[in-house]
């Protein structure tokens, strides 16, 4: 080869490099979510905030990233806020924090904190909660995307949802833990997951119908790893625990929701070809951690909450992180927890990317996104 054509050469390749790293962002111009607190950025705090005492608008929350609480369940970022860093698209921004006439066409975060997959009625009418919930659950929030549709999409236009990446969930955990919490054995709460994951599978076709064509579908996390269920559920049995001091029958029924759930994406994939769906490993990422947490830049004693106070797990029900004399660590990156129910930054920011490239998402966010050859 003319060594003087090596500078076209490589110009040529870094651009055809290039072209592919940037495709997705360019494929992908809005993002829209659905889900409860693993993914909410402020929905829950402006829905709850009047009836019901929070804490997430105070400090420690938001400490590592934005230097102040921003209505996320975390010290920092939350999982899809690092999936839209990585597509070029801004933070979302939580529905209930504007009209839905001023929604940015880049798209807005519908889920929130306590959101059920099974519309909230079911649970009140059927004895298993002893209080009023509130109204935010899946088909609340597929309601305010239908709100919102009008204006995202210029009053109609049918393809406008093409280059639109969803996230439907995750979705299930606050249903079992009020079957959990009525005092259910994991046999019966067991005979809840078909319902949950098949309105789950119905709100992604209602978004397919709608025009939606990128989705992508989160399964359940071990809860039985975390540390409120771990002291709520406190056992002198140490049958009842695995070898990573797990719970077992928590466990259990998050991996059954999350083998009817990738069966559901599947079938919903057989007679939706021109979607493209993604299953979204929520488990195996944090048992991966817990397993070895050194390997993964995390403290040994990985059960316990970063931001919180007393007992085995850092967890007390009486003295949630936010309230007046809970302390945080002085380091939430050592933590996969951190306020005992949802994730720190670094944990989120690990399940991203495993979402994103892989291995833990079928097929990974990026290669889902790359535009299909003609």
């Amino acid at each position: 080869m003319d060594l003087t054509l090596l500078p076209v050469v490589f110009f040529i390749l870094s651009c055809l490099l290039s072209d592919v790293s940037s495709a997705p962002s360019r494929n992908i111009t809005s993002m829209f979510t659905l889900g409860d607190s693993h993914i909410d950025t402020g929905n829950a705090l402006i829905m709850a905030a009047p009836v019901i005492p929070v804490w997430i608008d105070k400090p420690p929350y938001g400490e590592t990233f934005f230097g102040h609480p921003s209505g996320r369940f975390s010290d920092g970022r939350v999982i899809t806020d690092f999936i839209a860093e990585t597509l070029g698209l801004p933070f979302l921004p939580a529905y209930l924090a504007s009209s839905p006439n001023d929604v940015s066409q880049q798209g807005v975060n519908l889920a929130v904190g306590g959101a059920t997959a099974i519309e909230v009625a079911f649970f009140e009418t059927n004895g298993l909660v002893p209080f009023k919930l509130l109204n935010n659950s899946l088909d609340v929030q597929l309601g305010w995307f239908e709100q919102i549709k009008p204006s995202v999409c210029d009053n109609g236009a049918l393809d406008c949802l093409g280059k639109a990446l969803f996230f439907v969930g995750e979705l299930g955990v606050n249903d079992y833990n009020f079957i959990w919490m009525a005092g259910k054995t994991d046999d019966q709460v067991k005979t809840y997951v078909p319902k949950v994951v098949d309105t789950i599978s119905m709100a992604v076709e209602r978004l397919i119908n709608e025009g939606a064509v990128y989705i992508v579908v989160p399964g359940n996390p071990p809860t039985g790893c975390s540390p409120a269920i771990l002291t709520f559920r406190l056992s002198p049995n140490k049958t009842e625990y695995d070898h990573i001091g797990c719970l077992r029958d928590v466990n259990a029924v998050a991996r059954y929701h999350n083998l009817l759930l990738r069966a559901a994406v599947g079938s919903l994939r057989g007679r939706y070809p021109h979607a493209r769906i993604v299953f979204a490993d929520f488990y195996d990422p944090i048992i991966r951690i817990l397993e070895n947490p050194g390997q993964f830049g995390f403290a040994g004693d990985a059960l316990k909450a970063c931001c919180g106070t007393g007992g085995a797990y850092n967890w007390d029900p009486s003295a949630f992180c936010g309230m007046p004399g809970v302390a945080a660590c002085e380091n939430p990156a050592a933590y996969v927890s951190w306020d005992g129910v949802h994730y720190t930054e670094a944990t989120n920011r690990y399940v991203a990317e495993g979402w994103l490239r892989g291995p833990y998402a079928d097929p990974p966010i990026l290669s889902a996104l790359q535009p299909r050859p003609h």
